[in-house]
């Protein structure tokens, strides 16, 4: 991670359209960049098929039981017809993608640049480099047909709970979302069952997280409802 000492004095792109200006045309050219990112993104995954996104924590080495869990679901998947997309880094991501790449599938990554981290794994067919988390979050929601959720921290929290909200708010269609790894988020799913639901700050039933530790659960449960999509479609 970055030292917060060292951050200071690094000027990301992110960090500066955040900030803002009183410079009109410099913030324009921040405009046409993300803009560009977009472009770039949307003529680089359009065609990757029907494509399962797995988030997960950057910091799992290969010896790790999550590690382990995402390379079996990458391939499991990859066996099943998906693409496989990830952030592009190490940890689950790394993982997720190895699989997929040993199950026969296309393996696909959206990374960030970072100052001190992250370098893409090495595991994948097709890689896109982006300097906006946001741009970034876009692209693994929008060219996925399922999302797979396996431990990771505050940025897994944080595309977890934007691409539940999307659903909830009717802004995404209702995919299939898959938590693995049961025992890290069972805290956290009880806090939204009961909590959330007493206060009422949601409504029972307005998103179905599937909780398994087995990827050929997971992948049977995306399958239920992506293929019978697909099917019902076609017709």
């Amino acid at each position: 991670m970055t030292d917060q000492n060292d951050s200071h004095d690094l000027v990301m792109p992110e960090a500066e359209l955040l900030r803002g200006s009183d410079d009109l045309l410099a913030d324009f050219d921040r405009g046409v960049t993300v803009f560009n990112e977009f472009v770039t993104g949307c003529r680089n995954l359009y065609d990757i098929g029907t494509a399962v996104t797995v988030f997960g924590s950057a910091r799992f080495d290969e010896n790790h039981r999550y590690y382990e869990l995402a390379r079996q679901t990458g391939r499991e998947l990859a066996e099943a017809g998906y693409t496989v997309l990830t952030g592009g880094g190490p940890g689950i991501m790394e993982a997720a993608n190895r699989g997929a790449q040993e199950g026969g599938g296309l393996s696909v990554g959206c990374n960030i640049v970072l100052p001190h981290e992250q370098a893409p794994n090495r595991y994948l067919d097709r890689c896109l480099e982006f300097d906006h988390f946001f741009v970034r979050k876009v692209m693994l929601v929008k060219y996925s047909s399922a999302f797979v959720f396996i431990p990771g921290g505050f940025g897994t929290l944080d595309e977890m709970f934007e691409t539940i909200t999307l659903i909830q708010t009717g802004k995404m269609e209702r995919f299939p979302l898959v938590a693995m790894g049961q025992d890290y988020w069972d805290e956290l799913l009880d806090f939204v069952q009961k909590r959330m639901l007493r206060e009422k700050t949601i409504n029972e039933g307005e998103v179905a997280v599937f909780g398994t530790d087995s990827p050929a659960e997971a992948v049977s449960h995306i399958d239920s409802i992506v293929k019978n999509s697909e099917s019902v479609e076609r017709d």
